[in-house]
């Protein structure tokens, strides 16, 4: 495999292009842009030294402690550190659970904190700073190999894209062949190429692969230092609107692109009722934002969190099929759920994320999912 680091003057300046090309984004943070969450003693890794510099956390965004509700106040509710990534596929349903007052009818109030993929999630849940995460497709090979468990399911896709650059010579996915590209190591950026490169017939053997931040993918692709990569939202949207010559290539991967909550095995073991109850929470909310009349509302949540604007915003809307409860429901009792899963293992076992199958349930807490969806 032909991987390549970039030098330091060149991720130097690709930082300086990339916060350019986000400039002037104002997050709403309560607290400090480089703020570390505090260890949670909810978890079962509570007390444990939250030594997270090197966990990646953005910032802190929302505190969602109310003064009082019915008969529960604030100091009666459980505070629990929530993970996300700033995209409309992590945010759709937590949100929509804050604003409606779903997790606080359970009696629990969320803090939301700000982070740039599922693994820097789960490192900072294993440093005892974050209790439960949203994570997309690629992380989930970390669940599978036993760092973390899976306890409620919120979106699927089937399809993926990669962005790349005309003028390169790339209209095609059989064009990326010998050409640079950039993408992000253990997440869905690395899933996502492997699947266009195996829509092509090619390996990465037959291409010049940069493995970098996905932040960092905006300036490379703006400055023409890369080809083509492998980004997520808002990340592919911020290098279609600032390159002129970008564009996304879709491609079928006969695959199932999964996204889930998680949360540490340890938490899962002492935690149960807490999973069932933010689940319960979650659920009401998915129900309520899957629905194609009520993503506008949806979407008007996630710009406003992210400082983000709504119209551009709402393309989002198309990056995967929400999950309702219903269709949760639906689907864990024809097995469908069940299928997913086992068909995204298998997709990491090819691949050679995962070394050999391992049985759902060591990772997937269906019993969680039943007893929040009152099956």
């Amino acid at each position: 495999m032909k991987m390549k680091k970039f030098c330091t003057m060149f991720l130097a300046a690709a930082m300086t292009l990339s916060l350019a090309a986000c400039g002037g984004e104002d997050k709403g943070a309560s607290g400090d842009a480089d703020q570390t969450p505090p260890a949670n003693d909810a978890g079962a890794d509570a007390g444990t030294d939250a030594d997270a510099a090197d966990n990646d956390v953005q910032s802190e965004v929302q505190d969602t402690s109310a003064a009082e509700t019915g008969n529960t106040t604030s100091s009666d509710l459980i505070e629990l550190n929530v993970a996300y990534m700033p995209n409309y596929a992590s945010l759709w349903s937590v949100l929509t659970g804050i604003d409606q007052g779903y997790f606080e009818e359970e009696g629990i109030s969320v803090k939301l904190w700000e982070f740039a993929d599922g693994p820097s999630e789960i490192a900072a849940m294993e440093g005892g700073s974050i209790d439960l995460a949203y994570i997309g497709h690629g992380a989930h090979r970390l669940c599978i190999n036993g760092q973390a468990k899976i306890f409620a399911p919120s979106s699927v896709h089937s399809t993926d894209k990669i962005v790349v650059l005309t003028s390169h010579g790339i209209e095609k996915v059989e064009d990326l062949k010998g050409k640079k590209i950039a993408y992000n190591g253990g997440s869905s950026s690395e899933t996502a190429l492997n699947g266009a490169l195996a829509a092509a017939g090619l390996t990465m053997d037959d291409i010049e692969a940069y493995e970098m931040d996905a932040t960092n993918m905006v300036a490379a692709m703006a400055s023409g230092s890369v080809d083509a990569c492998t980004a997520w939202n808002p990340y592919s949207n911020q290098i279609l609107d600032t390159t002129e010559d970008a564009k996304e290539i879709e491609f079928s991967t006969n695959s199932v692109n999964l996204s889930s909550w998680i949360c540490l095995p340890g938490y899962a073991e002492e935690n149960h009722d807490i999973l069932v109850r933010f689940s319960r929470a979650l659920y009401k909310a998915m129900q309520y934002s899957a629905q194609e009349e009520n993503w506008d509302y949806a979407v008007g949540l996630y710009a406003t969190q992210c400082a983000k604007d709504k119209e551009a915003c709402l393309v989002e809307t198309g990056d995967a099929t929400w999950f309702s409860s219903d269709a949760v429901k639906a689907g864990i009792d024809d097995g469908t759920m069940e299928l997913y899963y086992t068909r995204q293992q298998q997709m990491f076992i090819e691949s050679g994320d995962v070394e050999g199958e391992v049985p759902l349930e060591d990772y997937v807490m269906f019993d969680v999912m039943k007893e929040a969806l009152g099956n």
